[in-house]
């Protein structure tokens, strides 16, 4: 069977669904001189910034919105943040702590939930073993391999196996 590898399709993140039930967005909003100062859900003090951001429905100073693992301001690294066990998570700690772990089905190493990995059929990858299983040839984006018995191999070497079995490749 004949793949294509393409930008986006194909390149996944295990992980992904689970993740998607404790999603939430942030908002970076200005504040508005002629309005009363909202309170920070984080610090309970008064928002007298230029700017706040909005999460969870409740309003943060920007230097109060962290990941409760790694410290890193939330409003800065995206605009989004995880919510889980009364946690406010970054995607990587999130992934980290909560995700869906897997073998790769060329190294068997364990894959963390946050990698990324490359898929073809049922099988996951890393993406430095996503290679022709014969020749370790690495892919490229919209370069073609092929999936024959549960190998990975590049077009040459497919090519190859079909010769010496005593038929063409037939080239979509």
């Amino acid at each position: 069977m004949r793949h294509e590898i393409d930008a986006g399709g194909r390149r996944e993140e295990a992980g992904r669904a689970a993740a998607a039930q404790n999603l939430s967005s942030i908002q970076m909003l200005s504040v508005q001189p002629d309005t009363k100062p909202k309170g920070c859900a984080g610090c309970n003090r008064k928002i007298k910034d230029r700017y706040l951001l909005k999460a969870l429905d409740k309003y943060w100073h920007e230097d109060c919105l962290k990941c409760a693992c790694c410290d890193c301001r939330l409003g800065e690294v995206g605009s989004t943040l995880y919510t889980k066990a009364n946690l406010i998570l970054c995607r990587r700690d999130y992934l980290r702590l909560f995700g869906v772990t897997g073998n790769c089905a060329a190294c068997s190493k364990l894959i963390p939930a946050f990698e990324m990995v490359m898929r073809a059929k049922d099988n996951v990858y890393h993406l430095d073993c996503f290679a022709c299983q014969l020749c370790n040839q690495r892919f490229c984006v919209g370069d073609k391999f092929f999936l024959k018995n549960n190998m990975i191999l590049c077009q040459t070497d497919y090519e190859e196996g079909l010769m010496k079995e005593g038929y063409a490749p037939q080239v979509r």
